[in-house]
């Protein structure tokens, strides 16, 4: 026994030895709010490791300071002596963000001694969140609606501005029709309100917990109101803006009158005053603005929101939207003339003693799809001029806001495409990006079928890896892949080591029919459920063999079915680096079956959590198989239209079997797993209004019958020289 007792003793010893070495005090300034929230998170990764932090002498010391001398804004430093670390900011977010690259590592499996020195900083200044709030929304749907409940709910913001700053996402911006009644009582117009004191309380109590948590981690806050948009209960009181008091449409000729102005400008000076957490606000032009032309807009938001701005009498920041439109409409295309307009208004706004720049001038990537080619093909409007930046503006920045209109349900993260977006669109005159949805909100999980024990709460935290790609990409593209499976691993263990490259193959599914079938606004391609509105019957409908045959490419290194068969017909052939169809369908193949390979071996028997990462990659691969075969049967089925050949239809229809195949693979995947999902794209379904088109659903199983119609039509097909070929 004294033997044994023995042999414990300097194993005992061992441990109280390894304990106390790990006992850590964490030193930092108790009255700045971001440092005791760059403290509280290490307090927090520690904790998991059963490492105890206390505020007397202890082994190990972590210290955090803010140095604007050393490092610029944004930047920090690791400085690691085997018993001291010293986390330096150059402002108070570089701290935050060097404490975070800590707490990543040890909850990577790193010992707080082998914490290697290391900074980084910033390369664009500007990442934010586009967020439209589901009160008062841009849009109508069930869809929208369903989130107000989780985004009144303060933990749910705690979690979401946790992600941001674990991701480097440095603004939110708050968008919605009318913010002024959910924030204050204007006080010359009371009427305009539609709620209680009581009622008015709890908006007021949920906006300065939103700011007062994004403060804490240092990220910025703007509001984008709609412009000419006022509460019902207002239009109601003063009889204007008659024609759309429910805000049920958010085109139409918009209200100018004085009163309009004069309540406008009074509530955004209020809201400033009000809120003082409130970085900057934003500017929208077209909506609610038809019949006016870009200067007469440009009017508008200047003797109103600039005014309300400048009589708040403080310092602030701008985000000027590029306005959409040079016509009298609230779409139609861009023109030299708005551009050189645009850029005179906004270097005046820069001007501006109360203007805190430079402004952000803002400009969508490729419409409402930024997921299909990382090439800058069209922006809101389509053509694109170079007024805003040539020369190279001194007032004013650029930022992209890239729209996910295309995906919701399957996760998605493919950095070799995200590395590529940023590398060809941030020369000298782009300050950074927006990246949201409008018909989507990442608030409340409605995917998930009901009982799946699974490690998320919220939307948002399923898609963890299109965020944490997408934002510290933006911090820093030379940000390796290794961070991205690292995060696989310490969720999931070493079998989930090739989730992220199994992710990246077949995450390009999306992006490649983004890429090869063209669109415009929101509605225009779904990716997810391989749909587009189809202008004809003005619905969001599957995209058929037909459609897909017919339809233009985005990319110009993309050629569609039809300008490819008719080239080959003619004996045409193509440049080396333009993507055929044949071409599109092999890569599609060999990317897709290549993740499903990565993922076949992978055990998620009893780890939900990890079945459901590996079903949407099988899902979006079935999906990319499925677009190679559909590809395939329509350069068939289109070759046989031109040409004949009984060969070709039998060709096509066999492809569009195989296409179906691959849809029921989908189906019986997605099925067991996802609940029929509300969708803003149909709303607007056979052109009636939204509410008659909320009981809609959407789910891979409901399109069957549409992917079936392809073989019908297939099969229905004559073939213009048949008859002299057979």
């Amino acid at each position: 026994m004294k033997k044994i007792i023995a042999c414990f003793l300097p194993a005992i010893a061992g441990c109280i030895g390894v304990a106390f070495s790990q006992t850590v005090n964490i030193l930092y300034s108790k009255a700045q709010p971001q440092a005791a929230y760059a403290a509280r998170m290490l307090t927090k990764s520690l904790s998991k490791k059963g490492t105890p932090v206390k505020d007397t002498k202890a082994a190990f010391v972590i210290k955090l300071a803010v140095d604007s001398t050393k490092l610029g804004k944004e930047g920090y430093s690791i400085a690691n002596d085997g018993k001291r670390i010293t986390v330096t900011g150059g402002d108070e977010r570089g701290m935050i963000y060097g404490s975070l690259s800590i707490a990543e590592d040890l909850g990577n499996g790193v010992e707080l001694k082998n914490i290697k020195a290391a900074s980084e900083k910033p390369n664009l200044p500007f990442r934010a969140i586009k967020y439209d709030l589901p009160w008062d929304t841009y849009r109508r749907s069930a869809s929208l609606d369903q989130h107000v409940e989780t985004c009144k709910d303060l933990k749910y913001w705690e979690a979401f501005l946790d992600m941001m700053a674990e991701n480097r996402f440095n603004s939110l911006t708050l968008w919605n029709l009318h913010p002024y009644t959910y924030m204050i009582k204007a006080k010359n117009f009371p009427e305009a309100s539609p709620f209680s004191d009581a009622e008015l309380k709890e908006w007021q109590t949920l906006f300065h917990g939103i700011f007062r948590l994004a403060k804490e981690r240092a990220i910025e806050t703007y509001i984008f109101p709609f412009n000419i948009f006022v509460s019902p209960a207002f239009a109601k009181a003063h009889n204007v803006a008659t024609d759309n008091p429910a805000h049920d449409y958010f085109f139409g000729k918009g209200d100018t009158s004085e009163i309009i102005k004069r309540y406008t400008r009074e509530s955004v000076t209020q809201l400033l005053q009000e809120y003082p957490e409130i970085t900057g606000m934003g500017l929208t032009h077209g909506e609610y603005m038809g019949g006016m032309i870009p200067k007469e807009r440009e009017e508008w938001m200047s003797e109103t929101i600039i005014e309300g701005m400048r009589l708040a009498n403080r310092k602030l920041k701008l985000v000027h939207r590029i306005p959409l439109s040079a016509n009298t409409g609230s779409g139609g295309s861009t023109s030299i003339e708005t551009e050189r307009l645009t850029r005179k208004v906004i270097e005046a706004e820069g001007n501006l003693e109360f203007i805190d720049g430079p402004i952000w001038a803002d400009l969508k990537f490729n419409w409402s799809h930024a997921h299909s080619t990382p090439k800058l093909v069209k922006v809101h409007g389509g053509k694109m001029y170079d007024a805003l930046f040539n020369p190279v503006p001194e007032q004013y920045k650029i930022t992209w806001t890239a729209r996910n209109e295309d995906f919701f349900c399957l996760r998605w993260g493919v950095p070799e495409f995200v590395r590529e977006h940023i590398a060809r669109n941030t020369p000298a005159y782009v300050g950074g990006y927006f990246l949201g949805s409008e018909t989507y909100i990442p608030a409340k999980d409605y995917f998930t079928k009901t009982g799946m024990k699974v490690n998320w709460k919220y939307a948002f935290e399923r898609q963890w890896l299109f965020y944490k790609i997408w934002g510290r990409l933006l911090y820093n593209p030379a940000t390796p892949d290794e961070k991205f499976k690292a995060e696989f691993t310490r969720r999931y263990g070493k079998q989930a080591d090739n989730l992220l490259q199994a992710s990246a193959l077949a995450g390009k599914t999306p992006l490649r029919l983004g890429s090869a079938f063209d669109f415009t606004w929101d509605f225009m391609l779904y990716s997810e459920g391989f749909m587009a509105l189809d202008p004809k019957v003005k619905r969001v409908e599957y995209i058929s063999v037909e459609r897909l045959t017919k339809q233009p490419a985005t990319d110009p290194d993309y050629v569609s079915v039809a300008d490819y068969v008719k080239a080959i017909s003619s004996g045409v052939s193509f440049e080396r680096n333009k993507i055929t169809p044949p071409v599109l369908a092999q890569m599609l193949e060999q990317d897709c079956n290549k993740a499903l390979d990565l993922v076949k071996s992978i055990q998620t028997a009893g780890n939900n959590s990890l079945m459901y990462e590996v079903a949407d990659i099988k899902a979006w691969a079935n999906l990319g198989l499925h677009f190679a075969e559909k590809l395939k049967g329509a350069v068939a089925l289109q070759t046989y239209k031109v040409k004949g050949g009984a060969n070709n239809k039998q060709k096509a229809v066999e492809h569009l079997q195989n296409a179906l195949r691959y849809w029921d693979v989908v189906i019986a995947i997605t099925r067991p797993i996802y609940n029929d999902m509300p969708l803003v794209h149909y709303s607007e379904e056979n052109g009636k209004p939204w509410r008659e088109n909320d009981h809609l659903r959407f789910h891979w199983e409901k399109i069957r019958p549409d992917v079936v119609k392809d073989i019908e039509f297939a099969n229905g097909v004559t073939g213009i020289a048949r008859q002299s070929v057979e």
